[in-house]
């Protein structure tokens, strides 16, 4: 049987797999707008599919997962990331230490998701930009993985799901400002295939609906400049 990397990534391969990544993509990358030359963390990176994609707007990308499975795959896409094993909920790194720091898919499996946004805040320096992208509450994307936990599925037994709002009120907790939120994804599971080749214009059509029917959720916020003294 596949290992747990292979299993995550071959569901981008699948046609509805790719359908769905490319709208989320562009929600996420348009919201945490990354910059050439900028210092950016992967938080819970996975096989490195967003690593990648930060390396590519030209930042300097610091990936971090719990699972070293997870980062070797990661290791095959980015390699020219600094790639890192630890808990988001304790990272590793230094106050101030990155311009943009991104968790996608993260908060969903973390017991304490407060505790995890306060230390993506801590690592991220005065005046940057921490982004948050879960899966969304009100989607029939979410009543299928529940029901997938109600049959005991390990990944999903445990699982959050998030609105926006939910999202934007851990970032204002954790003391940031300037908080946005955005809803993304609405194709349903199992769309046909004539609506997944539609997938980006039925975003556009479909954003009237807020967070009802979308599968991700999305947040950020900007770190407190400090005031003077």
């Amino acid at each position: 049987m596949p290992g747990r990397a292979a299993r995550y990534d071959a569901w981008f391969s699948t046609p509805l797999g790719r359908a769905m990544d490319a709208v989320e993509a562009r929600a996420v990358i348009e919201l945490a707008a990354p910059r050439p030359g900028e210092r950016a963390l992967d938080a819970g990176c996975g096989t490195g599919i967003y690593t990648r994609r930060l390396l590519a707007a030209g930042a300097t990308v610091t990936g971090l997962d719990r699972d070293a499975e997870m980062l070797a795959a990661a290791c095959l896409k980015a390699p020219s990331a600094t790639l890192v094993q630890g808990d988001v909920t304790a990272l590793p790194f230094p106050d101030a230490t990155f311009d943009l720091s991104l968790a996608v898919t993260l908060l969903c499996v973390v017991g304490d998701p407060q505790r995890a946004v306060d230390e993506l805040v801590r690592v991220t320096r005065p005046g940057g930009r921490v982004v948050l992208a879960e899966l969304g509450r009100h989607s029939l994307w979410a009543a299928w993985r529940r029901a997938q936990g109600w049959r005991g599925s390990d990944t999903w037994k445990d699982a959050h799901f998030f609105t926006p709002g939910e999202l934007a009120a851990l970032l204002r907790r954790a003391g940031t400002h300037d908080v946005a939120t955005r809803a993304a994804a609405y194709l349903p599971p199992g769309a046909p295939s004539w609506l997944q080749a539609r997938a980006v214009p039925l975003e556009r059509r479909a954003r009237r609906l807020g967070s009802l029917g979308a599968a991700f959720s999305l947040a950020r916020a900007e770190t407190v400049e400090p005031t003077g003294p």
